[in-house]
């Protein structure tokens, strides 16, 4: 992902005022509207607009990025709960206590609660509520998904894929047995997530640091970062299957196991004229069960190049969030950023527009795994940290994707 060189990124970083940062987001805005629209009207007088102008368009786009990207990171901060040392209630106390003793000093008296067969310990459970709290705020698709926690290695879930078969009968006509219901079955095995912080013990041994939320900090970055590729591009080999990794067909030529697509007709690009019919299509593609929760999916570029577009009336498709920490909208309907979707080019499958809830499912295997390892890389010592996580379609009628392609 492309950082946005502004100062937006140190302005977030030093935990700006939140308020100061959506006022500036939504002027960012209201310049990028005014300087579209006079970019709008160059092309409409002379064929083309001055390049002058569609670079400080493209400017205003970044930083209109940037500022999210600040108020995403603010609103995380805010979001998390109190650990050890900050006020928090801790329900398992004795046994938090013995697990921070561990992460220090390798100690491993009253450490049996919930310890798995491999000799791993178990992470306190307010340690793993805020390692799953911080990758809902990073990754988008774990947001919008449905997620299950799971005991065992492999969820399974049976679905109909046509109901019953019924008919119209008199009142004194025969009956005839009806074809009854097709079931399938997903399957939805999960796959080994790890991180392997280290840290001194000089580091450990430091009074002041709070051993849960620096396991939380280093871990959520690369756990995040992992699943959420998996999550959209994922080839289900030692990882979740992504939704992009499904077979594709014509929305025409749908059937179940195949995720339904609308082409431009345009290769790598939107129509040149009414651009947004073909999103509109697209919408209206998802059944009405569907679409009044569905979520549109696409990267930061993307969302740029959509961010110009404007309805019949001259309104514009794409509008900023209402509050500091609620998400933007398009033709309506929420819009999340996930920059591990394709940038549009050739034959790209760039947009996805569905309800996620109910299109994928994301599989969590109960309990966060640290293994404490004081002797492979001394004088660092090396935390073997584990998940299970699993991921795949759970229903290929509610998500729908728009390729840059002719057909």
């Amino acid at each position: 992902m492309d950082r946005i060189d502004d100062g937006l990124e140190t302005k977030a970083g030093a935990g700006g005022d939140i308020a100061a940062l959506f006022a500036e987001f939504s002027s960012a805005f209201e310049e990028f509207k005014a300087t579209n629209d006079q970019r709008l009207q160059e092309i409409e007088k002379r064929g083309s607009a001055d390049g002058l102008l569609e670079g400080k368009l493209e400017r205003l786009n970044r930083v209109i990025d940037g500022h999210k990207a600040a108020l995403d990171r603010v609103s995380a901060e805010r979001a998390r709960p109190a650990l050890e040392g900050k006020g928090a209630t801790v329900p398992d106390g004795e046994y938090k206590e013995a697990f921070s003793a561990y992460m220090k000093r390798g100690e491993e008296k009253a450490l049996q609660v919930g310890v798995a067969g491999d000799g791993g310990y178990v992470v306190p459970g307010e340690v793993e509520t805020e390692i799953t709290r911080l990758m809902t705020h990073i990754s988008p698709i774990r947001a919008i998904a449905g997620v299950r926690q799971v005991s065992g290695s492999v969820y399974k879930r049976p679905i109909t894929v046509t109901g019953p078969q019924t008919g119209w009968v008199g009142e004194t006509a025969s009956r005839p047995t009806t074809d009854s219901q097709t079931l399938a079955e997903l399957s939805y095995p999960t796959t080994e997530l790890y991180a392997m912080p280290a840290a001194t013990t000089a580091f450990l041994e430091d009074a002041a640091v709070d051993v849960g939320q620096w396991i939380a900090d280093e871990v959520n970055a690369a756990f995040a970062a992992q699943e959420t590729t998996a999550f959209v591009t994922g080839d289900g080999n030692n990882k979740p299957s992504g939704f992009l990794n499904g077979t594709k067909v014509a929305e025409t030529s749908w059937s179940w196991g195949n995720l339904g697509y609308l082409a431009t007709g345009v290769s790598g690009a939107m129509p040149a004229s009414n651009a947004s019919d073909v999103l509109i299509d697209l919408v209206y593609a998802l059944k009405a069960g569907y679409r009044q929760n569905a979520n549109w999916v696409m990267n930061r570029k993307t969302q740029g190049a959509l961010r110009k577009l404007k309805d019949a009336d001259g309104n514009y498709l794409w509008q900023p969030a209402a509050a500091a920490d609620g998400r933007a909208s398009f033709m309506g309907f929420p819009l999340v950023e996930a920059e591990d979707m394709p940038n549009i080019g050739a034959d790209s499958f760039s947009i996805a527009f569905g309800d996620f809830r109910r299109g994928y499912l994301i599989v969590d295997r109960q309990g966060v795994s640290v293994l404490r390892d004081p002797f492979s890389s001394k004088p660092y010592i090396l935390f073997y940290t584990t998940k299970r996580v699993g991921g795949g379609i759970a229903d290929y009628d509610a998500i729908k994707l728009l390729k840059f392609g002719v057909s």
